[in-house]
């Protein structure tokens, strides 16, 4: 489910498009939400569609670039300094996936709070009903706050374990974001 600006449209799965749940009325209008923000210029969407080209090259260099990194510093003291700036490089390309997740922060719970002024305005549910939508459109805003503070807490982990070989903070940088062990 998501909101095209480029085609102005409103994607929603056969699974919210084809239910009445209080969950699918408010995960439509979040949807509908984002949409608002386009048409008002809201400047926090703005800035969030401005870096996306940015943030995807970084999010897509940065395991390669590090992966390369930690091989060419494997292979003499040459290569190492090389592979250690590489091994760098990678590492602010994650830290910009970071910066992309603090800005989509206020664009969805913006999103969300308009979803919920529609839906109390249109009194298209019930006051129990309302309460079941912010409840789901919470929990949806969460997962974006625990996907913030989970990349975060690996970017501070790496910084803060200056004694631990740079291989080691590598792979577990790595197998943390691979959600690998």
């Amino acid at each position: 489910d998501h909101y095209d600006p480029k085609a102005n449209v409103i994607r929603l799965s056969d699974s919210v498009y084809d239910s009445t749940s209080t969950a699918a009325i408010g995960v439509a209008c979040h949807e509908a939400g984002h949409a608002v923000q386009y048409a008002r210029n809201y400047f926090p969407i703005k800035i969030r569609a401005a870096i996306i080209p940015v943030t995807n090259i970084g999010s897509r260099l940065a395991m390669p670039l590090i992966l390369l990194g930690i091989l060419l510093g494997a292979f003499g003291s040459m290569q190492n300094d090389f592979g250690y700036v590489l091994v760098e490089i990678g590492i602010a390309c994650f830290a910009l996936s970071l910066v992309f997740q603090l800005i989509t922060l206020p664009v969805e719970f913006n999103a969300s709070r308009r979803a919920m002024h529609a839906i109390e305005d249109a009194q298209i549910l019930t006051e129990d009903e309302q309460r079941g939508a912010r409840k789901t459109l919470t929990a949806a805003a969460m997962t974006y706050v625990a996907g913030l503070l989970g990349s975060l807490m690996q970017l501070l982990r790496q910084s803060n374990n200056a004694p631990m070989s740079l291989h080691r903070q590598i792979i577990t940088l790595v197998c943390a974001r691979e959600r690998i062990f």
